[in-house]
Parts: structure tokens; C-alpha cells; sequence
């Protein structure tokens, strides 16, 4: 456990080869082309444990990935878990790690406050890096419920 936190992370997670599966990324990368800079931006790719340690360091962090769900592509949803069978069932291709390397957190007892930006897509697998049209419209939404939810979180 770290001695002192730091405030907000958002970290963008997904792989920016497989189109929609890489929107995560594409908010991280529309906040910091305007220089935002109200919260700590990381760009944490497809996920995994190496994160474990980044995701400790802060008092909150505000996660955005795809999602595979019920939702029209494109659609936004946020939502707090706290568990692994929190989340969607389909929380893109990298699901089962996201979701671990959250259950390990709690599990060593040092589980920031977690928030995730939900965009729902139709498919992880097509090869290419440009969003779909849908997706590619929720990016500017997205941004505005970071910097929403960031500014909720700070007062």
C-alpha cells in the first residue's frame, strides 16, 4: 500500500489494431490532444497485471474500454463495480484480465474507487485502425463524461 495516493487516474484500455476494441484508447488519446489535464491520462493498452501497481497509486480511477452487450454500438454507459461480476459480460477481448487484475486489488486491500466508461461495440476481432462510424461518433461523448465525472470527483 502506497503511503500517499494520488487523486484520479483515466486510463484508456484496449488495442488500437483491432478497431472498436481500441476506443479506451482513442479517449485517452481525444483528452490529451486538447491538453487536459484535471486528471492523470494513461494509455494502458490491453490490460493486465503490470497495471496492478498504477491502479493502487490512486484514490480513484475512471477506466474506459469497450464493451461487448445488448447496447447499439456506440452506446455509453457508466457504471461503478467493485467486483469482477460487476462489469459487462463482455468487457472486450481483454476481459478476463481487466477483471483479475481488479479482484487482485481488492484482494490485497488496496482497491481505489473504480468507475468505467462503457462503449458498446459489435466486434473485438476485425483487424484495422479505424473506428467504426458509431464508435468513432461516441468519442467526443465519452470525453465530456470524463471530464464530467472528474469534475463530480473533485468536489
Amino acid at each position: 500500500m502506497t503511503t500517499q495516493q494520488k487523486s484520479i487516474l483515466v486510463l484508456g484500455i484496449g488495442n488500437i489494431l483491432l478497431k472498436d476494441e481500441g476506443a479506451g484508447i482513442h479517449v485517452v488519446s481525444a483528452l490529451r490532444q486538447e491538453g487536459y489535464g484535471e486528471a492523470e491520462l494513461m494509455d494502458g493498452g490491453t490490460g493486465g497485471f503490470h497495471l496492478l501497481g498504477f491502479i493502487q497509486s490512486y484514490k480513484t480511477v475512471i477506466i474506459i474500454d469497450a464493451s461487448l452487450d445488448k447496447y447499439p454500438v456506440g452506446h455509453l454507459r457508466t457504471l461503478q463495480p467493485r467486483y469482477a461480476r460487476d462489469f459487462p459480460i463482455q468487457l472486450s477481448a481483454h476481459e478476463i484480465g481487466l477483471k483479475d487484475l481488479l479482484d487482485s486489488a481488492f484482494l490485497l486491500g488496496n482497491m481505489p474507487d473504480i468507475y468505467l466508461i462503457a462503449i458498446s461495440v459489435k466486434d473485438f476481432q476485425e483487424m484495422g485502425m479505424e473506428l467504426s462510424p458509431e464508435v468513432k461518433q461516441a468519442i467526443p461523448d465519452a470525453v465530456k463524461t470524463v471530464k464530467e465525472l472528474v469534475k463530480y470527483l473533485k468536489k
